[in-house]
Formats: C-alpha cells, structure tokens, sequence
C-alpha cells in the first residue's frame, strides 16, 4: 500500500471516528507522493493531491516543508509547471512558510540571475526567521556588489517587515463567555490525560473544557460576527497551574484568528481575561500568540462605611460585583485610551495589557517574530555599517540612585544583552537576558519540537550551557501513546543538541527522571537563569522560569529570553522548627502566614520569592521553591551560605558525573562543560571573590514575609475545599488547614512522589518502616503508591540498603525490563514501588480510584488531576508531607497528631533551620557574565 493510501484510510477515520479534517502532513516521503500525482494531470487524486500540498502541509523546517520548498522553487524557476501554481502564488505559499528551507529556497532565486530573482527579494523583506547560514549568504552576496541583496538589508535595517504591518485596530469588540467560576487552570483548557494529542493542534482542541462549551463558543462568534469571543475566569485567575502552551493554542483554535490561510489549525491573538488578572506563565504564552490578556478587576472586597473589610463567617473577605461580564455581554476595547467599557462606560483601566512591548506583539502576530525581527534589523545594520533606525519602543531602563539590589535584580544584571545603561538596573526595567540552562519534558516536548520546526531552527545556541529533555511525565506506562510519541521527541532533541532521558542509539538505560531533580542538578551557578517547559521549573539555585513550549523553542535557539525584572518579596524565618515537623509543613505554613499578614492579599502572585534558605541543600531546598507555583508566584530565589552552597554544587557535580559515566554527554560534551562550570564557581565561593548570591542589605521589596516557626505544632494539609459552597473558593492550593481539622478522616489512597520530595523522603518512609515494625506487623489499610523522583536515587537507596525495607513491604516493584503497557485503574492496600517520574501527580496516565480522597505529596490538588469525581462523591486530592501520607495509609485515615509523633519519633525530618542573621550584605559592584 502507498504512503498516500495509508493516509486516506487516516483520513477515513479521523473524519467517520472524530468528525475530523485530515492530518496536516510534515512527512516527505508523503509529500514527494502527492508531488507526483500533481505532476500526472490524469491521476484521479490529482485535486484533493493539490490541496493537500497547499493547504495541509507544515512549514517551517519539519521535512515535508523541505519537499514543498524545492517544489515551489522549481515552478517558480519555470524547471516545473503546475497550471494551478503560478510563480507568483508560489512565491506567496514561500512567504507563509516561516524560515528554514523556504529562505534558502528564496536566497536561491533571489541571488541568482534569474527573472524572478527581484519578486523574491520582495519576498525576503516580509521573513524575520533567519540563521546564521542565511545571513551569512546575504551579507557575502551584498560585498561581492548584489544588487537585490543590498535592497533585502537595507528594508531589514528599516525593519519594513515590521512597520509595513497593519497597526493593531483602536477599538476591538469582545463578547464576554465565562469558562469557568474561579480559577481556570490550564488543564481545563488542555487536560493532562490528553497530553499525547497536543501536537495534534485539530484534535487536542476538542478536550478544551467541554463539547457543550465549544459549542457555545462557536455560537457566540456566530452571533457576534464583528467582536472577538474573550474567554474569562469569572472571580479567578485565568490559566493557573501547567504552562501548557497548547492551553492558549486551543483558546485560539475555537477563538482567536486564522493565522495564515496555507498553515491548518494554527490561530493565533485569542483574548483571554480574569477577575484577578492571567497566571504568569499564561501571560506570557498569550504575548506569543500576539493575543490579548485582560486583569478585569470586577469583583472587589465589600468594606463597611467605616472602610474595613467586610468578612464572613469563615472569616474570608465579602467580595461584590463591580461591574457584569456575563456571558454574552459585548464589550469594546479601547487600545488607544488603554481601557475597557460597556458602551460609553468606562469599566477599568486595562493599561497593563498593552505596555509598549505587548502592543508589538499584538501587531506581529505574536512575539517571535518581534524577537528575530530585533536580531535582523540589527544584522542587516552592521552589515551595511549605518545605525538602525529606532522602530521598535525602546526597552524600559530603570535604575534608582542609592537603591540597593533584590537577588533577582543581580541574576538579571548580571546576565543581561544589550543594555545601554551605565548603572545597575532595577524592577520593571526591560530586559533581554542569557538563558543558562534550558528544560523540555515530554508531554510539552512535541509542542516545543513544533516551535522549533516552525521557527526554522536546527540546533541549539551555542549560548547555552546545559539542556535537557525528559521522559518523565510519561514514565507510568509505556502505551502506544507513548511508544509513538516519546522516541521521536528523544530523536529530534537529540539531534537538536539537547541531553536526552533515552538515548535514540540506546547506548544508556533509558531513564525517566523528573524533569525538576535533573535541572536542579545540572544548574551549577547561583546566578543562573533557567527556562523549562513546565511551570514547577524552579530551581533552588539561580532564578527559574516555568515557560511555554515557544518561549523554551526561543530559549535553545537563541540562547536568550526577554522579559521586565519582576518585583521580589522578601521571606525570612523566625523562632524554631518542632522536630515532629517535616519542611512541607513550613511550606504550607508560609502561604497560610502569608494570607493572613495581608488580609487574604496574595502578595506572591506574579512575583519572585526570595525565600532566605540558609543551610538547607538545593536538594531538599526545592521543596519550597517548587512550592511556589501553586503560591502562583513568578519564580523563586533561595539565599543560601556560602558553605551550603559549596556542598550544593559538590553534589550536583556527583550527579553529573554519573550521567557522563552512563554514556549521556553528547559530542559538544554539554555535561562535562557542566563540570567545568561548577568548579569555576566553587572556586570563586572559596577565594572570597565572587561570594554566594545574596541582595543588598538596602534593596527594595514589594513586601516582606515572616514566617513564624513557633506557631506550626501540626502537619499542615493543602485542601482543595472541594464542598466549598462558593465554588470560585475551591481548588486554590490558599486552603491550609492543620491535621486535627480532619478528625481521622478516612483516606482511600497516598502518593509519594513528584518533584515535590527528594532522597530524604524516601529515606523517611524506610525509616517509619523501621519505626513501626518494632510495635508489630505493619497492615496497610489503604494504597501507598512510591514513586522515587530519579534512578540515582534509587541506586543509592540500594547502596545504603534503604530499598531493602521498602521491598519488603512493596506488593509491586517496577520492572524496566518488562514496564507496565496499561494503566492501573484499581488498587489493593499495599506499598507500590514505581518507576521513577512523575506518576499521579501528573494523572495523565494514571489515576486514583474515582471519588477517592487522596493524601498525597504532589504539586497540584486541581480538580480530575489525581482523582477525579465519581456519580456519588468528589475526589479531592489532599497535599501533605510525606510522614504524613505514609502514616495515613497505614492506618487507613489521618492520624492523630500523638500517633503521628509516636511515628516519626526519633527520625530526623529535616535539615532546615532558620538563619541566625539576615543574610542581605552590602552592596558590592556586579560583573557581568
């Protein structure tokens, strides 16, 4: 059967089994098909042949746009003649294909002698996706005397690709239509069990929220032809949780814009909107796209004539509407006055939605494009050796005389591109920075490869010091799904220069290593800067951003990301720990601390936490950074000693070293680089001249924290409040409540696991094992499900002889040799030993038991995360410490707190004590990377 065969059974499929169009093509060997039934006028296929190769086919540099390049480039050359393809439409179809092989295609007949050599100049003048490669053919052909090529630099240097574009319209009309009440986290948008079709733009977009809502949606445009659908978070935060690029994707697949008439089910400017704004990531991923989000600010805290807060019984802030944005209202956008009104009133100022920068965006389609746009005026500048014209809104630069620096003001400092100021730079100023250490995981990973595809590049950024890809979000079952996704991703990271979890040639042991435990390792510099496709990518050394599968793409290719500094508040430490306290606790205990010194205000979100750690190893540190995503803050910052941080290092240099001893270093010997880098840090540390990272002692913060240890006597739990009756209250991570809430509530299955604990838990649990037996058998009256974080981990449990006592509890242990191809759906009440990953916390793959009540150490307590509901009772996924959670399935329900200190009597829980002193020092000079 030929290769177009097959795809017409697909295509039969797709469309009688999902109502779906067929699969855009990416497959050369595909396209070379349907090449040759266009050439053959009698082929029976010849038509839909046709449009498969114009309409269906993707761009960029995925293979079959190589095909399509070489194709088009002959009939425009006159070398083939397709009636319905002239070389004027062939030119436009290059036009739309985004870099890659359609700009050596165009560099080609551009500099050549041909007749059409001047119509693709034109043509280059609108393409901002240029590499190395092809710049350099422009900047040799204009010193050897090329005319066109001379032209072609001098519209780059004008950015006329740019200022040719329509400006973004004065006034958009929006219909309002409320997704949800609350926060609407992006698994709603893209859930996590559908994560293996998120490459699968037109399929992945039918799981966003639900059919009926799709529907509505589709409705409303309908209904209002002239104003765009503004999706919206009725009293919440839009896009909480996961930085799923493919969230916003689908948000512009059923309401944004068609983003080109030759690229399938890739829309972009969709109009997103919040009661409180849009989550940091979220944000960030909507200027990608060039879309719109709006902070609406509609619902207020009530105050009484006296102006204080009113509050109700549960001692929570009243909120009353400001203003209706139910669902079907028609709104206008006045992106001149930067503000939003219903008819002629003004409803709020919504300024902050188009900064100079994000209005760029806007008008680009998206912010790659304003990215390489900036490389490429540049570029064609200096080759010309003329100043370029200023065109793009000049990069806010603020810095304040006699205002010491947060931690994130001196990563950012001293990482930064192309500054012009002469002083250090302080919050809010703009700025382009090296990226040092960039994270794809697998479920996010094809989306990244497609950005990458699209973008035209080929191999990551010399500028980049460490890279990886995981396996990890897929380490539960090894399906079809997985079978047909997760080794292509390895080969293309692979081959793009990044380390893999599996190796492509198997040369190593496959590994499915959390994602976050492998970043934190190969991060060997406190000043770092970290991008990861993942919202928890938080290291706790240097300053981690949690991305989107475009900004990471931007990251590798170019080594680079741009953003403003962000504001920083402040959190220290008084009094002591409890020794029946685990760490989770105190990071559950500094969001609950935190709401209630600011009257229910969360100060964190959107901002960096610099938390001031002291003597707690990045291992165990990140606990509390990972943390912060569900504080919703921006990143997080720890502030270590200087000794503690010399062993961080060691220790993450140990780690290294046994992925190079695996086989895992690649040709560019990325790893060993690592190496190199953490030994040129210890060694600044150790001779005084470059101490560990630490603010100024006369910084500035938004805010500050203290977190009081003498008040937290109890496990702390995080409660998704699932029987809340103002349902915009439930699933917020902001519930904290104390064990003896729960009165020996029942718990049907605990998770140990994530990226949320370390060796030290699972060392914990052996030891409660040991704890425990010496009163008896140990029964478990619920689940334990343990899935260890990495395989260095469980080697070195193995060596220390801990793994023994989890194995003889453990009714099922992980076989790699023979891994689990279904997932489990009932579970009997035993210990589960897992292979390492992310497992339930992800629940992508596996889940609790519908209705269950789960106790578990993940990251997340979404609702049909871990657990979903059931016809009689909620699931609800409770997050404690990981003491917590064993004890709970041995005896089937949370215990009472003289049980629990009975059971962690005599273990040692934590390392964490607070500092003694502030650790701010006095402003020093910075230098620069």
């Amino acid at each position: 059967m030929s290769l177009y065969s097959e795809y017409l059974a697909e295509i039969e499929v797709r469309k009688n089994d999902l109502g779906l169009h067929p699969k855009p093509i990416d497959s050369a060997e595909l396209l070379s098909e349907i090449i040759a039934q266009i050439k053959d006028t009698a082929n029976e296929h010849r038509e839909d042949s046709l449009n498969f190769f114009i309409y269906n086919t993707l761009p960029g540099t995925t293979p079959a746009a190589g095909v399509k390049a070489e194709f088009l480039k002959a009939i425009v050359l006159g070398q083939e003649t397709v009636a319905e393809i002239s070389p004027e439409f062939a030119l436009e179809q290059l036009s739309h294909m985004k870099g890659g092989p359609s700009v050596k295609v165009l560099l080609d007949i551009a500099l050549s002698d041909d007749a059409q050599a001047k119509a693709a100049g034109e043509v280059l003048k609108s393409q901002v996706f240029l590499y190395d490669a092809d710049t350099t053919r422009l900047a040799d052909a204009y010193k050897a005397g090329n005319a066109i090529a001379k032209d072609i630099l001098e519209s780059y240097a004008k950015a006329e690709f740019f200022t040719k574009l329509d400006d973004i319209p004065e006034k958009i009309d929006v219909v309002t239509y409320i997704a949800a009440e609350g926060d609407i986290s992006t698994d709603l948008l893209s859930p996590g069990n559908q994560s293996h079709s998120r490459a699968d733009r037109e399929l992945h977009g039918l799981c966003m929220i639900t059919p009926e809502a799709q529907q509505e949606i589709v409705e409303l445009g309908k209904k209002h032809p002239n104003a765009k659908v503004m999706l919206i978070a009725e009293k919440g935060t839009m896009g909480v949780g996961s930085s799923r690029m493919s969230g916003v994707n689908n948000v512009a697949l059923w309401a944004g814009e068609k983003t080109s008439p030759y690229i399938p089910f890739v829309n972009n400017r969709p109009v997103v909107a919040g009661t409180n704004g849009i989550a940091p990531i979220f944000l960030t991923t909507v200027g990608v796209t060039g879309g719109i989000g709006l902070d609406l600010k509609n619902w207020v805290q009530k105050k009484d004539a006296n102006g204080e807060i009113v509050r109700d019984a549960n001692g929570d802030p009243v909120l009353e509407e400001a203003y209706s944005v139910a669902t079907g209202t028609v709104l206008t956008i006045d992106t001149k006055a930067k503000k939003l009104y219903n008819g002629d009133k003004e409803l709020v100022d919504v300024s902050s939605a188009f900064t100079p920068q994000k209005v760029e965006f806007m008008k680009a389609g998206g912010s790659y494009a304003v990215t390489f746009g900036k490389k490429i005026q540049t570029f064609a500048a200096e080759t010309l050796g003329i100043e370029a014209p200023v065109v793009y809104a000049a990069s806010k630069e603020i810095s304040i005389e006699g205002q010491g620096l947060t931690a994130v003001e001196k990563i950012f400092n001293r990482n930064a591109v192309g500054v012009k100021s002469k002083t250090p730079l302080h919050t809010g100023s703009d700025v382009r920075v090296k990226v040092n250490i960039v994270g794809s995981q697998d479920t996010t990973g094809p989306m990244t490869c497609q950005e990458l595809e699209s973008m035209a590049a080929s191999t990551i950024s010399p500028e980049v010091d460490g890279a990886f890809q995981s396996g990890c979000h897929t380490a539960s079952v090894w399906d079809n799904k997985a079978k047909a996704n997760t080794p292509k991703l390895m080969a293309f990271m692979n081959a793009f220069g990044v380390i893999t979890a599996r190796d492509p040639k198997g040369v190593y042991h496959s590994m499915t290593d959390v994602i976050h435990k492998v970043l934190n390792d190969i991060t060997v510099d406190d000043r770092a800067i970290i991008i990861g496709g993942d919202s928890h990518t938080r290291m706790s050394k240097g300053v981690a951003f949690g991305a989107d599968s475009g900004t990471v793409a931007i990251a590798l290719a170019t080594g680079e990301a741009a953003m403003p500094i962000p504001e920083s508040v402040k959190v220290t430490f008084k009094g002591a720990m409890k020794p029946h306290m685990d760490f989770r606790d105190i990071v559950h205990a500094t969001q609950a601390q935190m709401l209630k010194q600011f009257n229910g205000e969360n100060v964190f979100q959107g901002r960096v936490i610099e938390v001031q750690i002291g003597t707690l190893l990045a291992d165990q540190a990140f606990t509390f950074t990972d943390w912060t995503a569900e504080m919703k803050a921006k990143a997080s910052i720890c502030i270590s000693t200087d000794d503690t941080l010399i062993q961080s290092l060691e220790l993450a240099k140990s780690r290294i070293q046994i992925m190079i001893n695996k086989g895992m270093d690649n040709d560019a010997k990325m790893l060993q680089g690592l190496i190199e880098l953490a030994d040129k840090r210890i060694a600044g540390i150790k001779s005084g001249e470059e101490p560990a990272l630490a603010p100024d002692d006369n910084a500035k913060y938004y805010a500050e924290v203290v977190v009081d240890l003498d008040a937290i006597d109890e496990p702390m739990i995080a409660d998704p409040d699932v029987n809340n009756e103002d349902i915009s209250k439930r699933y917020t991570h902001d519930v904290i409540r104390p064990t003896s809430y729960y009165n020996g509530r029942k718990v049907d299955l605990g998770f140990v696991g994530s990226c949320m604990v370390h060796k030290g838990d699972m060392q914990i649990i052996a030891a409660m094992l040991r704890n425990l037996e010496k009163k008896g058998p140990i029964v478990f009256n619920a689940p334990l499900v343990v899935a260890p974080p990495t395989y260095n981990i469980v080697d070195e449990l193995k060596a220390e002889g801990d793994w023994d006592i989890l194995s003889k509890y453990a009714g099922f242990i992980f076989d790699d040799s023979h891994p689990k191809e279904a997932a489990r759906t009932k579970y009997e009440n035993q210990l589960y030993l897992e292979r390492p990953g992310c497992n339930l916390c992800m629940g992508n793959q596996e889940k609790a038991e519908p209705g269950d009540t789960v106790l578990a150490t993940s990251t997340r307590l979404f609702q049909g995360r871990v657990v979903e509901d059931s016809a009689e009772k909620k699931g609800e996924s409770l997050l404690g410490s990981t003491p917590m959670v064993v004890l709970s399935c041995i005896l089937g329900r949370f215990p009472t707190l003289e049980e629990y200190k009975e059971a962690v009597e005599g273990i040692h829980l934590t390392s964490f004590a607070p500092p003694s002193e502030d650790l701010a020092r006095p402003a020093i000079p910075l230098k620069a990377v």
